[in-house]
């Protein structure tokens, strides 16, 4: 005999699940993807690949054989998604056996650790991401040049968008600016430099993957909303202030901004509930990005900004809490 759950009304209904939306946001991040194809070619294919295979392998292991857990959860498409924001995280020539660690420590660590999906606090593709950061520093920060399509271990590397700011801010030379793309090629991602991570060559395909996740209504506006605004705020005061600053627009299109603000933020588990702490959640990301990327050791922020701020997210929800569900409000 199954069990009857009896409970008072008020009753709602709706027609989400954990799937739709998983899927949903794979479907958003395809222009990305295809875009990362265009300018990586056998690269991109081979990390995204290793990344999703192992991902997903690591998941089905610990759950059959560590957590006996007999539900399959790795056809709900949350393993798929880590593995493909993951792979989206890294640069098209890390070797194969890297980015199998980093599957390792994102499914392992920073998700089944903590009970699996809906438990994890820290998003986990991030987890491995910053975990690689730390420990094999050099191959996640050989940054291949876009266009080489057939190379992979062997593509030719140069400096990226925001390793130029950063030596500007150092040097205290605003003449190495001058190096940087134009605003348009930056939101395309024709670059002859440096191109970054995977996910982050072409900012106009996340823009185009936002659009879709907000007509779908998978997430809402106020997370990526509110880290764009901050950090466009803030880079345009550091630019006044002083020309060894990047203007707002060649900040906003570079590096991991979009991937993280659009993707990575707005990860259901590990971000506050209701709209009031997500804008919350979102202005304390995009000001630690400004600083960790203007004054800190690395020139990318986003990915230590979004981790430190889910550490924030119970205490956020704590005082930022949703209306319940048919209550009335006093006037």
């Amino acid at each position: 005999m199954g069990k009857f759950i009896v409970s008072l009304s008020p009753h709602a209904h709706g027609t989400d699940s954990v799937e739709r939306n998983m899927y949903g946001v794979i479907v958003a991040l395809v222009p990305a993807l295809l875009a990362s194809f265009y300018f990586f070619g056998l690269g991109s294919a081979i990390v995204c690949a290793t990344s999703v295979l192992a991902c997903v392998l690591f998941e089905w292991v610990i759950n059959k054989y560590l957590l006996k857990n007999p539900r399959n959860t790795i056809l709900d498409g949350s393993a798929i998604l880590t593995g493909l924001l993951l792979g989206f995280n890294l640069p098209s020539n890390l070797p194969i056996w890297i980015i199998i660690i980093g599957a390792l420590v994102a499914i392992g660590v920073g998700k089944m650790t903590f009970g699996g999906l809906g438990s994890n606090l820290f998003n986990p593709a991030l987890v491995g991401r910053c975990f690689l950061l730390v420990s094999f520093p050099a191959q996640m920060t050989s940054w291949p040049i876009a266009g080489q399509l057939s190379s992979y271990l062997d593509a030719e590397t140069g400096a990226t968008p925001l390793a130029l700011m950063k030596w500007a801010i150092k040097s205290h030379d605003a003449s190495v600016l001058q190096q940087l793309p134009d605003g348009w090629h930056l939101l395309l991602g024709s670059t002859n430099d440096g191109a970054g991570t995977i996910g982050e060559v072409c900012a106009l395909a996340l823009l185009i993957g936002l659009a879709y996740m907000l007509w779908k209504k998978i997430i809402t506006w106020h997370i990526p909303v509110s880290i764009l605004l901050t950090v466009a705020v803030l880079s345009l005061l550091c630019h006044v202030a002083s020309p060894v600053y990047a203007d707002p627009l060649s900040v906003l299109f570079s590096g991991g901004l979009m991937l993280g603000a659009c993707f990575m933020a707005t990860d259901y588990v590990t971000s506050p509930m209701c709209g009031r702490g997500q804008i919350v959640y979102g202005i304390g990301i995009g000001v630690l990005t400004v600083v960790i990327r203007n004054w800190g050791a690395y020139p990318e922020g986003m990915s230590f900004a979004i981790l430190i701020m889910n550490a924030f997210t119970p205490l956020i929800n704590t005082y930022f809490k949703p209306k319940r569900f048919g209550e009335v409000v006093k006037k």
